[in-house]
C-alpha cells in the first residue's frame, strides 16, 4: 500500500512538471528542444523563485521559454541565449550564478546570516551563564540558618 501511494505520489510530481511546456511551446526539431530544454532547466523562474522556467506554469516563465525557443531558431548558441535572457533579467535568473562582486550576496549571504546569528545566540547564551553572586551579609546567613533550621524541624 505504502509502494503504491508513493509510486502515485511521483507520478504526480512528474506529471505536474510535464504540463508547464505546452504544446504550442515545443519546437518540432527534437535537437533544438532538447537544447532549450537544457537551457530551461538552467534558468529560474523570476517569480516562482525555487522552480526552473521548464517546471513553472507562471506566465513570465512561459514568455521566457517562448524567447528561448526564439533565439534557438533563429540560430543563437545556447551561451548566447543565456547572455541575452541574463542581460534581461540579471544573474538572480541563473539557478547557478556566477560568483562575482555583484553576486556575493545570493553566495554568501545565507553564510552570513548563519554565522551572525549563530554569534548572537552564543554571545546571549554566555551572557545567562554569568551570574553575579555576592556572599551573604552575617545578618542574611543568620536568618538563611534560620530558615532551614525551622523547615526541618516542620518536616519532623
Amino acid at each position: 500500500m505504502k509502494s503504491v501511494a508513493l509510486a502515485i505520489l511521483l507520478a504526480l510530481s512528474l506529471a505536474s512538471t510535464a504540463f508547464a511546456i505546452g504544446p504550442d511551446e515545443m519546437l518540432k526539431d527534437p535537437a533544438l528542444e532538447a537544447r532549450a530544454s537544457a537551457i530551461g532547466h538552467s534558468l529560474r523562474c523570476v517569480v516562482c523563485r525555487s522552480e526552473s522556467i521548464e517546471e513553472s506554469d507562471a506566465s513570465l516563465a512561459r514568455d521566457i521559454r517562448i524567447l528561448v525557443r526564439e533565439r534557438l531558431s533563429a540560430g543563437d548558441s545556447d551561451q548566447a541565449v543565456i547572455s541575452y535572457i541574463v542581460s534581461r533579467y540579471g544573474d538572480f535568473v541563473l539557478l547557478n550564478p556566477p560568483v562575482k562582486p555583484e553576486t556575493w550576496l545570493l553566495w554568501f549571504g545565507p553564510l552570513l546570516l548563519l554565522v551572525g546569528v549563530g554569534s548572537i545566540i552564543i554571545v546571549r547564551a554566555r551572557r545567562k551563564r554569568v551570574i553575579n553572586t555576592t556572599p551573604l551579609s552575617p545578618d542574611e546567613q543568620a536568618e538563611l540558618a534560620s530558615l532551614i533550621e525551622n523547615g526541618t524541624e516542620a518536616q519532623r
